[in-house]
């Protein structure tokens, strides 16, 4: 997936919000859980020169996350209980994002113990960039739908802002 982590890192965290509305931090959450795995997307252009960014780094990998879900989670609840809700969007958009991934791209579920990699759909390299094959591939349309819905949501959302806003 190209662009839709952060579209549905928002859909998550609006659905979060509207589940435990009294949760600091939820959307933030949503959202940088939605993008944390491609926090490695920096080194991986600029110093490994473009080496397979999904199988290289812990951050691409779902037995790290899961690690850290397990430590952070419970710390979170004994020390913070109020960004508990916070933490566990945080981890679900996480893995949203591993799932969106798994769609078009190799991910390796269970890595550093096992390196196949789960691709639901290849995209073969049709084009003279790899960019280009991605975004003329039929499956491009499922990115787009999940941005579709997060406007729609956002759209939505606003609107019931406002709507709120003007009530007595």
């Amino acid at each position: 997936m190209l662009i839709a982590h952060l579209p549905a890192g928002y859909i998550i965290g609006s659905v979060a919000r509207k589940a435990v509305p009294v949760a600091p931090g939820v959307m933030f959450a949503a959202l940088a859980g939605s993008v944390a795995p491609d926090f490695d997307i920096a080194w991986f252009w600029l110093a490994d020169n473009g080496a397979v960014h999904h199988s290289t780094y812990p951050t691409h990998w779902p037995l790290f996350w899961a690690v850290v879900a397990i430590v952070a989670m419970p710390l979170v609840a004994a020390t913070a209980r109020r960004w508990s809700a916070a933490s566990a969007v945080f981890f679900l958009a996480v893995f949203s994002h591993m799932v969106l991934d798994s769609v078009t791209a190799p991910m390796f579920w269970l890595m550093p113990f096992d390196g196949r990699a789960v691709e639901l759909v290849p995209i073969p390299p049709a084009h003279s960039h790899w960019v280009l094959s991605f975004v003329l591939h039929w499956s491009f349309a499922l990115e787009i739908g999940v941005c579709a819905v997060a406007i729609w949501m956002a759209v939505k959302n606003a609107a019931r802002r406002e709507l709120l806003k003007g009530a007595p």
